[in-house]
C-alpha cells in the first residue's frame, strides 16, 4: 500500500529499508526533517552535529568502520564539508555512504542559490538526483549500493519542492542491518602525499567506470514518444515537463554526473528538436554543447529562481512547442500579492537587542539565524550578513583595517551558529589581538530551523539529556577576559552594557540570554494595553517592528492575542502609554 510522504520523509525511510546504521547532519532547512523523521526510529544512531564538516566527518568514520551511513545539510552545509569531502573522494568508501545536499532554488529560506552539482562533479562523485518522494527513497538504497560497488561517497541531490513536497510512496522489504569488517589499509586511507597521489589516479579509474556505469544504469532512461520535441531534464523538472509535454520525447537523468554523454547523444538525435530543462546552472546543459550537441537551454529558460509549471508553460508556448490558449494571461493579470516582510515573533528577545544596536549607530556584522531578519526596517539593526560565523571575524577585519571603526563596531551572532562556526572567529580575535564585542544572542535552541538542540542546550537530537556547553566558561577560556550576560528584554541595561564593552580595548563579548518566545509555555506576563488619553500617535512603538503593535486613529493599538507581555514596547514609549494589562493572554 502506498502513502503519502514529503522526499524529506521518505529519505528517511529510504534509510531505515538500506541498513544504514548511522546518520549525522547539521539542520538547515530545506533538509533538516530527514533527521528528525530518522530520530523517531530509535533503529538508527543519529545526531546533529555542531556543523557540516562535523557531520561529515562522523560519517566518515562510521563508514571506513564499515557502517551505512547518511549524512545530511543544506546546500551552503556543503561549502563547510568541502574540505573532508574532496580527500574522501580519494580514500573512498567501506559501508556505503550517502550525502544529502538538499539545495534551495528561488532562496525560500537561504542567503545563496548555488548549484551543488558543482561539488560533485568537483568532487568526481557521483550524484544521484531524485524528481519525487519514492525516487527520494529508493535512491538513498541505490546511491548506498553504488557507493560500496564503485568505492566512493555518492552525492543524493534534492531541491525544496522535492524535500518538501508530499507524493506516494510504497514501502520496501528492509534489508539486514549489517557492518563490514574494518581492514587497515593506510595506502587507501591514510592521505600523506606518497598514498594521495596513488589515490589520485585511482580516482579518476574510479570515475571512468562510473561514466560507463551511467551509461547503462536505469538511473538515466529515455521516454520515448514524438520525435519532434525531445527534453533532456532532471529533478523536480521532470514532473513538469511531464505534465506540460505529454507527448514529447524524454531523457530522465536521474544520475547527473558523470553524465550518460553517450546515450544523450543517441537522443539527441533521435528528436528534431532538443531541450534542456534543469533549474539553476547549466549544468548538463554546457557539458552537452562541449560535445557539439544542437540544444535550446538557458537561452529559453532562466538561470535564476525556481522553476514551476507555469513559468516553463509560458517558455514552450514561447518556443512555439505549446499553443497558448490565453490562461497564461490569468496569472499575469492577476495582482500583485500584498508585500509581507518577514519580521521577528512576537515576543522575541532578540528584537530589543536590534533596536538598541541602531540606536547606537553602530557598524552590526551580522549572522545567520532568524535574528538576521533584525536587520530589516524599521529595526535595521545589522549591516551584513554574509554565512554562518563569519560575523565575527568581518567585526576583527573592519576593526584591524580601520582602526577608528574601534568603538563603532560589534558582531552579532547566536547561540547554535556560535557552536557551528563562531567559537573560531573568536579564537582568532583573542589570538591576533582584537577589540571586537561579540553579542551572543542565546534563545537556547536553533529557532530558526524549528527548534533543534545543539551543545549548548542540554539535549541531543534522540531526546536524551547530553552535557551542555558553559557560554561563559568556554569564551573565558579561549581567552576572553570580560564576558557579561544580560536580559535583553532590559533595554537600559543593554544599551550601557553595550557602551561599556564596545568603547573598552580589548576583546568582550556579551550573552543576551532569554529563551526563544515560541519554546515558553507562558507568556512573560499579561498581554499590554494602551492607555488611549495618554497615547499621542507618535509611532515610536512601530519601531520595535512587533507584528502585535498598529496604530489606528493615530492610537496605538496591542493585539491581546499576539502580546507575549515582554514589555519591551513599555521601555520605548515615552508618554507610558503602554502599560501593563490585567489579564494574561486570553
Amino acid at each position: 500500500m502506498k502513502e503519502l510522504y514529503s522526499g524529506n520523509a521518505a529519505i528517511a525511510l529510504g534509510a531505515l529499508e538500506a541498513g544504514v546504521t548511522l546518520a549525522a547532519g547539521y539542520p538547515g532547512t530545506p533538509s533538516t526533517e530527514i533527521l528528525e523523521n530518522i530520530a523517531k526510529s530509535k533503529e538508527i544512531y543519529c545526531e546533529w552535529a555542531p556543523n557540516e564538516k562535523v557531520a561529515l566527518e562522523v560519517g566518515i568514520g562510521s563508514s571506513l568502520a564499515g557502517a551505512r551511513t547518511l549524512v545530511t545539510m543544506k546546500h551552503v552545509g556543503v561549502n563547510v564539508a568541502a574540505d573532508p569531502l574532496m580527500t574522501f573522494a580519494y580514500t573512498g568508501v567501506n559501508g556505503g555512504l550517502v550525502l544529502i545536499s538538499a539545495d534551495d532554488p528561488g532562496m525560500h529560506s537561504s542567503q545563496n542559490e548555488q548549484d551543488n552539482r558543482y561539488f560533485a562533479k568537483f568532487a568526481k562523485i557521483p550524484i544521484l538526483e531524485p524528481s519525487d518522494s519514492q525516487e527520494a527513497k529508493d535512491m538513498v538504497r541505490q546511491g548506498l549500493e553504488l557507493s560500496e560497488l564503485m568505492d566512493i561517497p555518492v552525492m543524493l541531490r534534492i531541491t525544496t519542492r522535492v524535500a518538501h513536497s508530499q507524493t506516494l510512496v510504497a514501502a520496501g522489504e528492509p534489508v539486514q542491518r549489517e557492518v563490514r569488517n574494518y581492514q587497515k589499509d593506510a595506502k587507501k586511507n591514510l592521505m600523506v602525499p606518497a598514498f594521495a597521489r596513488m589515490r589520485r589516479v585511482d580516482l579518476d579509474k574510479r570515475h571512468e567506470k562510473l561514466r560507463e556505469y551511467s551509461e547503462s544504469t536505469p538511473l538515466n532512461k529515455v521516454e520515448m514518444q514524438d520525435n519532434k520535441v525531445g527534453v533532456v531534464t532532471s529533478g523536480i523538472s521532470y514532473q513538469y515537463v511531464k505534465e506540460l509535454l505529454p507527448h514529447a520525447s524524454v531523457f530522465k537523468v536521474g544520475m547527473t554526473n558523470p553524465l550518460p554523454l553517450d546515450k544523450i547523444r543517441e537522443f539527441a538525435i533521435a528528436v528534431d528538436h532538443l531541450y534542456v530543462v534543469e533549474e539553476l546552472e547549466p549544468f548538463m546543459e554546457e557539458q552537452m554543447q562541449i560535445e557539439g550537441i544542437n540544444l535550446v537551454g538557458k537561452e529559453l529558460f532562466p538561470v535564476t529562481g525556481e522553476f514551476s509549471p507555469e513559468l516553463l508553460r509560458q517558455k514552450f508556448i514561447q518556443a512555439g512547442e505549446l499553443a497558448s490558449d490565453g490562461t497564461e494571461h490569468c496569472f499575469n493579470d492577476m495582482p500583485p500579492v500584498p508585500g509581507r516582510p518577514p519580521v521577528l515573533c512576537p515576543g522575541c528577545p532578540h528584537r530589543g537587542v536590534f533596536y538598541t544596536l541602531k540606536k547606537l549607530k553602530l557598524m552590526v556584522t551580522g549572522d545567520i539565524g532568524c535574528y538576521t531578519l533584525g536587520g530589516l526596517p524599521p529595526l535595521e539593526g545589522i549591516d551584513s550578513c554574509v554565512c554562518m560565523g563569519a560575523s565575527i571575524g568581518m567585526a576583527h577585519g573592519a576593526e584591524k583595517a580601520v582602526p577608528e571603526m574601534h568603538g563603532r563596531t560589534v558582531a552579532v551572532i547566536g547561540d547554535s551558529t556560535f557552536m557551528h562556526s563562531g567559537i573560531t572567529g573568536l579564537l582568532n580575535v583573542v589570538y591576533n589581538q582584537g577589540n571586537s564585542t561579540v553579542i551572543i544572542v542565546d534563545n537556547r535552541t536553533t529557532a530558526m530551523t524549528g527548534h533543534q538542540d545543539h551543545p549548548a542546550t542540554g539535549r541531543n537530537l534522540m531526546g536524551e539529556e547530553a552535557p551542555e556547553v558553559d557560554l561563559e566558561a568556554l569564551c573565558r577560556a579561549i581567552g576572553v577576559k570580560r564576558v557579561k550576560v544580560v536580559d535583553p528584554l532590559d533595554l537600559e541595561q543593554l544599551k550601557d552594557t553595550v557602551k561599556t564593552e564596545v568603547a573598552d580595548p580589548g576583546p568582550s563579548v556579551i550573552i543576551a540570554r532569554r529563551p526563544c518566545a515560541l519554546l515558553s509555555k507562558e507568556p512573560e506576563g499579561p498581554a499590554i494595553e494602551v492607555d488611549a488619553d495618554t497615547c499621542e500617535g507618535c509611532k515610536a512603538c512601530l519601531r520595535l517592528s512587533c507584528p502585535a503593535i498598529s496604530v489606528t486613529d493615530d492610537k496605538a493599538q496591542v493585539d491581546p492575542n499576539t502580546c507575549n507581555g515582554c514589555g519591551v514596547c513599555m521601555q520605548v514609549c515615552k508618554f507610558g502609554a503602554m502599560v501593563k494589562g490585567g489579564n494574561a493572554n486570553a
